[in-house]
């Protein structure tokens, strides 16, 4: 594994917060995730040797928890709510704005790398729906013209870096 200084010490610390390792597998691969951006497959033996584990005990927490990803993601990682007051209020379509604007589609990456747009459960802002979560800020009663408004910034943030 290919990780930071900080990410290695990082988990050295925190296995010690356990009486028992293996009950350390989720905060380990959350820390290879926010350093990496995904959880690469050469992870899941290392870690499982790293908690003494059998690899599939680590395999089977990456695969049953969906906030782990398994590839990687692009810069921006744009996060469309699906679920019921979303989906009744326009999560679909504002879902599919984006993926026109972007020339992509869900799960996947951009063409030019800088976003991925994923459908995701509740974002918990029920009564500002359709709601999309961009990196970490969230946007409330997002339609079809708010959505190629966010674009817009993004794309300008992504020229401006070039």
């Amino acid at each position: 594994m290919n990780l930071k200084s900080a990410t290695l010490q990082a988990i050295d610390e925190v296995i010690t917060h356990y009486p028992s390792k293996r009950s350390a597998t989720l905060p380990l691969l959350h820390l290879i995730q926010e350093d990496v951006g995904y959880i690469p497959e050469d992870a899941i033996p290392w870690i499982a040797a790293k908690l003494e584990i059998q690899p599939i005990n680590v395999y089977e927490v990456v695969t049953f928890y969906p906030m782990f990803r398994r590839k990687p993601i692009g810069r921006r990682h744009i996060k469309v709510c699906r679920t019921l007051s979303c989906a009744l209020l326009g999560g679909y379509k504002t879902c599919a704005a984006f993926e026109q604007e972007f020339n992509t589609h869900r799960g996947e990456v951009s063409p030019d790398g800088e976003v991925t747009i994923d459908f995701v459960e509740c974002l918990a802002s029920c009564g500002t729906a359709p709601v999309v979560l961009i990196d970490d800020d969230l946007h409330e009663k997002v339609d079809g013209a708010k959505a190629k408004q966010l674009s817009d910034q993004i794309k300008q943030e992504a020229a401006t870096r070039r």
